[in-house]
């Protein structure tokens, strides 16, 4: 009975999972287990992803329009939102046909980790949906404002069919499903990547508490090992991914930068208003990707420091003569060490602006010099301090010094933007 509700209690923790996978919803672009599924499924792509898109530029060029409703870059921003769409699409697929989505988020690998582990990870996957919304929806609410506003205050200037209510109406939903299935295709993508990279950190979260109890080495030479070896996998399976999404937006940006600087290019929130929503739009799925890699790359280099300073405390409290039966875990540290934690925790208290890591503190750990070996700690620590873990991207440590630049940049071409479109520069 007990197995039975835990089995039910994990499918219910993962029903985000479950919606993706209903038949309502993957034959947008998961499933392509049959003819007419995979039909579909690629016909949505090609409809939303170019031939509307496409579309809408030939069509709604309005070289006759006024001059608040020219669309002068519209081909940066129809490009470079298909080119995305087609890059996360291609990506899914690849991850659905090879692995299948709960394997592919290491859900079948559950039964292998704590319930700490297991609950947190359940947790950030109810998260996902919340993350994912806050970055789509207000995107959509201001593209739907845009277009409405474009469509109602240029009806009688921009191109209709027939009726010019009917023509405009079918147009400017067909342009908002567009958008959003574009923009959501690359969040997706995105909040899959970040999931990825939630389990791992809690995984690394757990593995670093066997320092702070009797361990063997053996044992956390496996654990760091298997972290490790997913850490790879997870670089091996998004490192196209990552890679297209950095170099894709950063052209898209200097495309951008060089379209609004020219000489007698019309800069304003209704003609370049939509532009400004695409950079943000692609600059914020950067940020994710960026973010979430730099930050398991740190935790995993974090346990390195974490093993060298737990060396550095036994070697320490080696030297004290108290006689080892008498020892308990709570008090087998010595007194220089307990004058360092007494220093370290008053540092600690006047230093609250700092953004402290769990694995990389100034604490002292509990020390069993008595159960592991120096030469084993040694080991360990040499072992670690040689196979750093992290994600990266054909052999390149995506860390936080790299990303942090590479993000600075983008995140200073869309600022300017935003400013020279707004109209404060």
């Amino acid at each position: 009975m007990a197995d039975s509700s835990n089995k039910t209690d994990t499918k219910s923790n993962y029903w985000i999972i479950d919606t993706i996978e209903s038949r309502g919803f993957s034959w947008l672009f998961l499933d392509q287990s049959n003819i007419w599924k995979t039909g579909l499924s690629w016909s949505m792509f090609f409809l939303l992803t170019i031939c509307v898109p496409l579309l809408s530029h030939l069509v709604y060029q309005c070289s006759a329009c006024d001059f608040h409703h020219t669309r002068p870059f519209d081909s940066i921003v129809q490009s470079s939102l298909s080119v995305f769409s087609a890059v996360s699409f291609f990506s899914l697929l690849s991850f659905s046909r090879k692995y299948g989505l709960r394997r592919f988020l290491f859900l079948d690998k559950m039964c292998d980790v704590s319930d700490e582990v297991r609950h947190g990870y359940s947790d950030q996957l109810h998260r996902a949906m919340k993350f994912f919304c806050a970055f789509v929806v207000p995107c959509f609410i201001a593209n739907t404002i845009y277009k409405i506003w474009w469509f109602i205050s240029g009806a009688h200037q921009i191109p209709y069919i027939s009726n010019i209510y009917l023509s405009h109406t079918l147009a400017c939903i067909l342009l908002m499903v567009s958008w959003l299935y574009r923009t959501s295709l690359f969040f997706l993508v995105c909040v899959l990547f970040k999931l990825t990279c939630d389990m791992q950190i809690f995984r690394l979260e757990g593995f670093a508490r066997v320092f702070e109890k009797q361990g063997d080495v053996g044992l956390i030479l496996m654990e760091h090992l298997a972290i490790r070896r997913t850490l790879r996998i997870i670089s091996h399976r998004f490192r196209g991914f990552v890679l297209s999404t950095l170099i894709l937006v950063t052209a898209s940006q200097f495309a951008s930068l060089l379209a609004t600087t020219r000489p007698g290019s019309p800069v304003n929130i209704s003609t370049a208003g939509e532009l400004a929503l695409c950079s943000t739009t692609l600059v914020s799925g950067l940020f994710i990707c960026l973010r979430n890699a730099a930050k398991i790359t740190h935790k995993a280099q974090s346990v390195t420091s974490l093993a060298a300073k737990w060396h550095t405390c036994a070697t320490i409290d080696s030297f004290d003569d108290m006689n080892p039966c008498e020892e308990t875990a709570q008090d087998n540290i010595t007194t220089e060490a307990n004058k360092y934690h007494f220093n370290n925790h008053h540092y600690s208290d006047n230093d609250e602006e700092g953004d402290e890591d769990e694995l990389d503190n100034t604490k002292l750990v509990p020390i069993y010099r008595h159960t592991i070996t120096y030469q084993k700690r040694q080991a360990l620590v040499t072992y670690l301090e040689n196979n750093r873990a992290g994600i990266t991207v054909y052999g390149f440590m995506l860390d936080r010094t790299y990303l942090h630049t590479i993000f600075a940049l983008e995140l200073s071409l869309t600022l300017w933007l935003l400013n020279k479109t707004i109209g404060f520069s």
